[in-house]
């Protein structure tokens, strides 16, 4: 009885606002939630470290990045996938 198990790990997808680190990039998470009290749509936006261990991710691209357990103390984030590489201008 082999099942599938679901992953708790919660992946979100953001864009890299700095890869200045050595194996780490910020990465700016945007979302939209409704105001509790007066029901006007805002942006509200989240910066999380993710471990980017060859440095292939740069400024400007969107990644994935995924849960994991702490690496530093403020790095618990890995980046698993580009999903769209920056526009050079």
């Amino acid at each position: 009885m082999t099942e599938a198990k679901t992953s708790l790990k919660r992946t979100v997808t953001g864009k890299v606002v700095s890869d200045k680190r050595a194996k780490t990039v910020t990465v700016l998470i945007e979302r939209r939630v409704k105001h509790e009290l007066y029901g006007k749509i805002v942006g509200k936006s989240s910066k999380y470290h993710a471990h980017d261990e060859t440095g292939q991710y740069k400024l400007g691209d969107i990644i994935e990045i995924t849960e994991s357990k702490p690496i530093s103390k403020t790095k618990n984030w890995i980046a698993t996938r580009l999903v769209q590489k920056a526009a050079t201008v």
